[in-house]
């Protein structure tokens, strides 16, 4: 089993695919998956303990592939690659590696490996040209011309990014469970902050998939816009311009990449 690891700055998805299905037309299929927090002070030996805990040291490893949006998190897991996986194939997906999608911005090395490791699986799942909605600890919204080229995309604030800012500003105002309020006329100030991330944030995707649309002269029905990320399930069935949810888009990008470095 390949065991793919995608790091981001408040959650990590660890996942459990087939090692020799990356290249298959329908990208794979994610066995099984967690999520756990990003600590940057776990080691890698802390690393290994949470990877033997949650494998419960039945599953047999054959593959590794990692990415990771925090720099002092990558170094632990080359540690933990290296010292607990010896000798098993392994990719970290960062600048450099080859992916198979062309990344035309001005500093390839500044897009967040995660962006490509979705960018990868939409368009090799769905075909280009294709948009990515990833609602993570960032909003980003990222496109695949229909060429099949990562041509850059958007980054917002994260729904929980966002919220937290507020509480921490606004003396009235605290941090609720994010859950889709009654309506969006709320008549109290929990519903009116649920009502402010939930609409608001469907709202911001949906305005900027249409300004890409646009821009892009891209003809709208052959582009398919794709949401994943840890809290895509709160926004999705609100958002007017999403065509699939994909959860774990980001562990298929991985699986896709470790199959073409292999």
């Amino acid at each position: 089993m390949l065991l793919a690891v995608a790091v981001e700055n408040t959650r990590t998805l660890v996942g459990l695919l087939d090692s020799d299905q990356g290249e298959a037309t329908d990208g794979g299929t994610v066995k099984r998956h967690w999520w756990v927090g990003t600590d940057t002070r776990r080691t890698a030996d802390e690393w290994a303990v949470l990877l033997e805990g949650l494998l419960s040291g039945e599953t047999q490893v054959d593959g590794l592939a990692v990415c990771s949006a925090v720099p002092s998190v990558l170094h632990e897991l080359r540690d933990l690659v290296a010292r607990y996986y010896p000798g098993v194939p392994s990719v970290v997906v960062e600048p450099g590696v080859k992916t198979g999608l062309p990344v035309l911005v001005d500093n390839p090395r500044e897009v967040g490996t995660d962006r490509i490791a979705n960018a990868l699986a939409a368009v090799h799942r769905y075909g280009a040209p294709c948009i990515v909605a990833d609602f993570g600890t960032a909003t980003t919204v990222d496109v695949v011309n229909a060429s099949g080229a990562f041509i850059g995309g958007a980054i917002a604030p994260g729904i929980e990014t966002a919220m937290d800012a507020l509480g921490q500003s606004a003396a009235q105002l605290r941090r609720v469970e994010l859950l889709r309020p009654r309506s969006v006329v709320a008549k109290n100030t929990v519903e009116a902050l649920q009502a402010g991330a939930v609409f608001g944030f469907a709202g911001l995707v949906d305005g900027i998939v249409n300004r890409i649309v646009a821009e892009q002269g891209f003809d709208r029905s052959a582009v398919t816009v794709v949401a994943t990320g840890a809290l895509a399930a709160l926004v999705v069935e609100e958002c007017d311009q999403i065509d699939q949810h994909e959860p774990f888009l980001t562990l298929l990008g991985l699986q896709r990449a470790f199959a073409r470095n292999r």
